[in-house]
């Protein structure tokens, strides 16, 4: 079955994590487009003044507090959609947290919860979601990571979980299609976002922690996961450094271990003490902020992503330019020809 997906203007969208980083600047970039939203994290406080902000900008949006670690949590976030907006069309997974540690130093608890927030709470929106949008059509957004590909030291359980999330949405997409049921199931695999990500993450180190480089700004995320609302796809990369550790480790796997064992755990911490070690794991963090304090360079968009997304659109402005550049060269050639005919 053809899958068609509405105008982001027409849609109820849906955000789990909607009360800081990617899910706030989802949420924000979705309501200067039209969308109406429903908010979920574990942040009562501050969900209610990102509902009142969006509000008095003209949005319409409502929110629920919710643990998406929670089965029963997750289903009263569509209750809600269905009962405030009468449906939704796009639900986004977005809520996730990490775990900086050794493997054999993190315990069995901060395991288990980590995988009730990134793997169980994807399955339970994703399932809850296609159960309600096999019906009348629409989108699961989920949020991998090029760690989904890739496994890292020092974030271990965190690569883990989003390995899992990559085999279950692959999984949920082809059982969806062979029911010819029309949803669009996308994962989202972003390289480091300049998020509050690392001050939210459980910290087994003594260190501030930090994101490795090549690092985005997280508006670059929310723009694909918009497009992908609207567009079905089965992959985005956010940032050519994501797509570049994907291709890398299927076809020289030995390569990448190397390099990583190297140097990524020492790129993942600073040499600045410890502020903070538990995080956001067990309790909502300080939320907010879209932006984190990320003290290396930032880069606000990736054309890889953007040609990626606009492949026809991309392919006409390389054929102009070079044809333009034929163009320069011919003419520099024919002035050439002609200095030499004065002389």
């Amino acid at each position: 079955m053809a899958i068609s997906l509405k105008p982001l203007r027409d849609q109820v969208i849906v955000i789990t994590g909607a009360s800081s980083g990617i899910g706030l600047a989802t949420a924000r970039a979705a309501a200067r487009k039209g969308a109406r939203l429903v908010l979920a994290s574990r942040n009562q406080e501050r969900l209610a003044i990102i509902e009142e902000q969006l509000m008095l900008e003209g949005a319409q949006a409502t929110h629920v507090v919710a643990d998406v670690g929670n089965r029963e949590d997750v289903q009263r976030i569509a209750d809600a959609a269905i009962e405030k907006f009468g449906g939704f069309d796009t639900w986004i997974n977005n809520a996730g947290v990490s775990i900086y540690g050794k493997l054999a130093d993190v315990s069995d608890e901060d395991s288990r919860r980590l995988f009730d927030t990134n793997f169980w709470g994807v399955v339970s929106g994703s399932l809850i979601a296609a159960n309600y949008l096999r019906n009348q059509g629409g989108a699961i957004i989920n949020l991998g990571s090029e760690l989904s590909d890739v496994a890292i030291p020092l974030q271990g359980m965190y690569s883990a979980s989003k390995h899992a999330v990559k085999g279950f949405t692959d999984a949920l997409r082809m059982e969806l299609e062979e029911d010819e049921a029309p949803v669009s199931v996308t994962l989202i695999k972003p390289a480091g976002i300049n998020t509050p990500y690392p001050e939210h993450a459980r910290n087994y180190t003594e260190y501030e922690l930090t994101l490795p480089p090549p690092v985005y700004e997280p508006e670059e995320v929310a723009n694909a996961i918009l497009y992908a609302a609207e567009h079905p796809e089965r992959d985005i990369y956010i940032g050519s450094g994501s797509k570049m550790m994907s291709s890398l480790n299927k076809y020289a796997p030995s390569l990448v271990d190397w390099v990583n064992k190297k140097f990524m755990t020492n790129l993942q911490v600073t040499d600045q003490p410890a502020h903070h070690k538990e995080g956001s794991l067990h309790q909502p963090g300080t939320d907010g902020n879209v932006h984190g304090n990320h003290k290396g360079h930032v880069m606000k968009t990736s054309l890889y992503t953007r040609a990626s997304l606009h492949p026809v659109i991309t392919g006409a402005v390389v054929a102009a330019a070079g044809a333009a550049a034929v163009a320069l060269a011919g003419r520099k050639r024919s002035n050439s020809h002609r200095k030499v005919g004065k002389d």
